[in-house]
């Protein structure tokens, strides 16, 4: 989720946001060898009715898709309208804490490595395509196909966050040994919960509303992750904040603690996803699908296998994979780098707040920046630019003022400026790959081949993070400083070497920072690779006609 930490506009998993409508294929034959299509209805990610125009030896081929979902909501599918909001709101809970809010809390305490350790607690949500088919194909009828899963994946995720918010302040109160491989274990585990519930929601969102009414499923995972991740990320980390309770929402001051401590918080969510789900399983009766096609677990697995032997998919799915080597530093330290300086976090939440608007306005207009022959001019313009204000970013930090919280409106607003910018950069990117995708993927199995797709997407700015966080302690050179003593010359950076320093009652001082080392490699990597092989095969990519990335149903 994450220029500085900031929402980005709801996508499929970081946590992110498929898109979800049925459309009917039109029986197609095209004699240079095109797949032969069916009439079935048949799920597909696309929103909007798609016309698509094929050129081959000067023969053109027309698919036709026929637009479901923009009819007004009905009273019936207000309500179930409302129930993917909750749905996804409890999702973007723990989405916000374990992408947003622990990270601030522990950089305080822990190097960057552990926070390294901890970011791989996101993985699930990236990774949810390995188990997506199982969560499809094995349910109760007695209580449903989705609710099978959502309702014990829900008491689970409540029993966890009961458990956790009963010892997460004692864990994060142990400033120097606090158990990051236990406290990541926690939250992948947590995470795990969320993004299967992710898998039944988004299968449910395709009869839990009409047919008329489909293409306002996107709009309430939208609506509710990013309410879920804005109060787990901006509003817990003002209220948890001392410095803001104070001045805000106290009549006397008291500088240890703020108003709601992390205990608090997850303890009554995990009350909420107790009650949403004793709600659920009295109170909502899911229909049966009639018409909902269903494949096994081997299939699903088989048609995954048969996309990625695809020609040109193994180069397209390469691409995905490194792309995000270049600002990766930028948006898993930088914001960290302005805590660790002195920047309040309760500041950095407001500027995920003022960010938030603006990225629904840059992503309508990035929407129609990325029609026409060549969907992915516009992300590699932006690709430009996201390594343009990945290197900025690393100026911001140098330029910050040393020990001030109060850094004044003038250079607030540069770090502002940045992190909008870079953000405009990210959804201009993520809106335009998007619609290549769209454009190229199969409609006959469309919610598969997107869901791939975006994995590969998703993952390649999820696995660089681990080795850049390492990467930053590496790079990094310090001593462990002792009054009236001669400097130590061990490292205070690694958790052990702080904890000795700490002991001594020394302070640990920087004489190299490893962020501007690893951020200018991987903004160098990432000109590189842009350069000698994404720019090329990009272009190369954009000219292939669409068959050529379509199955052959007939093996």
């Amino acid at each position: 989720m994450p220029a500085t930490a900031h929402i980005i506009p709801a996508r499929d998993n970081e946590p992110g946001v498929p898109s979800k409508a049925k459309a009917k294929t039109t029986a197609m034959d095209n004699t240079l060898g095109a797949t032969h299509r069916r009439k079935d209805a048949m799920p597909t990610p696309l929103d909007k009715e798609e016309h698509e125009l094929q050129t081959m030896n000067g023969k053109s081929v027309h698919v036709t898709e026929y637009e479901e979902g923009n009819a007004p909501l009905s009273k019936r599918d207000q309500a179930n309208f409302a129930l993917l909001v909750v749905l996804y709101l409890l999702q973007g809970i723990p989405v916000g804490l374990s992408f947003g809010s622990i990270p601030f809390l522990l950089k305080a305490h822990l190097s960057y490595s552990q926070i390294g350790i901890f970011s791989l607690s996101s993985w699930p949500y990236s990774l949810k395509l390995l188990w997506s088919p199982v969560v499809d194909a094995v349910y109760s009828p007695s209580v449903g196909r989705r609710k099978s899963w959502i309702i014990p994946i829900q008491l689970l995720t409540g029993v966890l966050f009961y458990w956790l918010g009963s010892h997460i302040d004692s864990i994060m109160d142990q400033e120097e040994h606090i158990p990051v491989y236990r406290l990541t274990a926690s939250f992948l585990l947590t995470v795990f919960f969320c993004a299967t519930q992710d898998i039944a929601v988004d299968g449910w969102a395709l009869t839990l509303l009409s047919k008329e009414s489909l293409s306002y499923a996107s709009t309430a995972q939208t609506i509710g992750l990013n309410i879920g991740y804005f109060l787990s990320f901006t509003v817990f980390l003002a209220f948890n904040s001392p410095e803001f309770s104070n001045k805000y929402l106290r009549s006397e001051p008291n500088n240890l603690v703020g108003v709601l401590p992390l205990s608090t918080y997850m303890k009554f969510w995990a009350f909420m996803y107790f009650v949403v789900t004793v709600w659920l399983y009295f109170g909502k009766r899911e229909d049966k699908a009639t018409d909902e096609e269903q494949l096994g677990i081997r299939d699903v697995y088989q048609t995954i296998w048969k996309i990625c032997k695809l020609p040109h998919m193994k180069n397209f799915v390469l691409v995905l994979m490194v792309a995000k080597l270049g600002f990766i530093c930028h948006e898993a330290v930088t914001s960290l780098k302005l805590v660790e300086k002195g920047f309040s976090k309760e500041d950095m939440a407001l500027s995920v707040l003022l960010d938030f608007p603006l990225q629904i306005l840059f992503g309508y207009y990035a929407a129609k920046w990325s029609t026409g022959s060549r969907p992915l001019k516009p992300w590699l313009y932006a690709f430009y630019g996201r390594l343009l204000f990945s290197a900025l970013g690393m100026l911001v930090v140098a330029g910050y003022p040393e020990g001030k919280h109060d850094v004044g409106l003038v250079y607030f607003g540069i770090i502002m400026a940045s992190t909008v910018l870079s953000s405009f950069m990210s959804t201009v990117q993520f809106v335009s790959i998007s619609a290549f995708m769209t454009s190229i993927a199969d409609p006959v199995i469309g919610g598969t081949y997107m869901t791939l797709l975006n994995t590969f997407s998703n993952f390649g700015g999820t696995w660089p993070k681990f080795f850049v966080l390492k990467a930053v302690d590496y790079f990094t050179l310090s001593r462990c400083s002792i009054t009236n003593a001669q400097d130590q010359v061990f490292s205070c950076t690694s958790e052990a070497g702080n904890s000795l320093c700490k002991d001594l009652d020394g302070t640990c001082l920087i004489n190299r920072d490893g962020y501007y080392y690893a951020g200018s490699l991987c903004v160098l990597v990432g000109l590189a690779l842009l350069v000698t092989y994404i720019k090329p095969v990009v272009r190369q990519l954009e000219q292939l006609p669409k068959s050529l990335w379509r199955l052959n149903l007939s093996d």
